[in-house]
């Protein structure tokens, strides 16, 4: 992960300015643009591991620019962190489902900037392995493969919709994903999608993990995530 290659795309200097010290100092190799069009630019050319991505920018917004580097086969495995200021949630959404990874609020601490993205980067197609046939937090046992899940050696019965967004969840920690998103994949892309549909399953799920409930965090306004051990 160190030296990996971070682009970061924001307009505010005093921004870049705390993004790329703290990013330089952990050992990542960082560049930088004030404005979309340059930004796309670069991220192409120097095609980094990561891109923080401001939404409101100059030239192209970076909505746009997600959803151009998503699309494209050269530039789709790219990493992407939107950087949201307070008030944009709706892009929030809208980028998470374009297929950036993550998002982080303005302000934030140069903590949260550094954890964000080595969460990112540990579960990039780039670093990531084969699909995993079991995942084990602790005493909590996801078996994919016997279709089980597991505390303690104590089963817990789980429906076939709660166990497939327990191991969607699961499978990626620390991972935004929208309600839409958790849906399509859990339920197959053109369902009718309802908020709402998917909150119950998360409180099902949740009851029955007992003490292992806080592991999903609910997250305002976008949706839901599974916590970093």
């Amino acid at each position: 992960m160190n030296r990996a290659k971070v682009v970061i795309i924001e307009d505010e200097p005093d921004i870049i300015e705390v993004m790329s010290y703290n990013l330089t100092r952990e050992g990542f190799l960082v560049s930088a643009s004030r404005n979309g069009v340059d930004g796309l630019s670069l991220v192409r050319n120097q095609s980094p591991a990561l891109v923080l991505l401001d939404l409101m920018l100059p030239g192209i917004d970076g909505l746009s620019i997600c959803q151009q580097l998503k699309s494209d086969p050269i530039t789709r495995d790219i990493s992407i962190i939107i950087v949201s200021a307070k008030g944009e949630e709706s892009d929030v959404v809208i980028g998470l489902g374009l297929g950036a990874d993550d998002y982080i609020a303005k302000p934030f601490s140069p903590r949260e900037l550094l954890a964000r993205v080595k969460a990112v980067l540990r579960r990039s197609p780039r670093q990531e392995g084969h699909h995993k046939d079991r995942i084990q937090i602790k005493e909590l046992m996801i078996d994919t493969v016997r279709h089980e899940v597991s505390i303690s050696d104590v089963q817990i019965k789980l429906t076939a919709t709660e166990f497939k967004l327990l191991f969607q969840l699961a499978s990626q920690p620390g991972r935004a994903f929208t309600r839409e998103q958790l849906l399509n994949r859990v339920v197959g892309d053109g369902v009718i999608v309802v908020d709402r549909n998917i909150d119950v399953h998360i409180r099902s799920v949740r009851k029955k993990l007992g003490h292992y409930s806080q592991m999903i965090e609910t997250i305002r306004g976008v949706g839901y995530r599974f916590k970093e051990d």
